[in-house]
């Protein structure tokens, strides 16, 4: 788990065979709206990991 996480903080993608790919992807800054009362919300820009799966593993499921 150390050594992924420290690929990922790098900004380097992690291929594991036969399972899939796990990326950061930067989200930017966006206007949302909150439900309950209506009100203009500014969500800040963030990071997020992404998971593609391979294909052997879609065609198990």
């Amino acid at each position: 788990m150390a050594v992924i996480t420290r690929q990922l903080v790098k900004g380097n993608k992690i291929r594991l065979s036969g399972l899939g790919i796990l990326q950061v992807l930067d989200r930017t800054a966006r206007t949302a709206r909150n439900p309950a009362t209506g009100e203009s919300v500014v969500v800040a820009a963030s990071k997020k990991i992404a998971f593609r799966p391979a294909k052997e593993l879609k065609t198990a499921v």
